[in-house]
């Protein structure tokens, strides 16, 4: 999910195979942490990301596109159910 968003995975790091991971993802000057290791997030977790055209992220993953007072916004949701809201701001 994070690939089609425009992330590339720069590192990761285990203690040893099959321990948690913890990764690193960028999208230009944007870095992402991700954390597998238990008690790091709480279920349904939500990341907001402002981007310039929310529209184009909405058509790559067949999402409605919600109007919001601040920003034109839609929700994902990752392979381990955080939330990832994206949003346009409006002018």
């Amino acid at each position: 999910m994070y690939e089609r968003l425009g992330f590339a995975k720069q590192w990761e790091h285990r203690f040893e195979p099959g321990l948690p991971g913890f990764v690193e993802v960028a999208r230009g000057r944007v870095r992402l942490f991700l954390s597998e290791y238990t008690g790091d997030a709480h279920p349904d977790t939500l990341v907001y990301l402002r981007i310039r055209d929310v529209e184009a992220i909405a058509s790559e993953f067949g999402v409605q596109v919600r109007d919001a007072p601040w920003a034109r916004e839609i929700e994902l949701l990752d392979p381990d159910g955080n939330r990832l809201r994206i949003g346009t701001p409006t002018e």
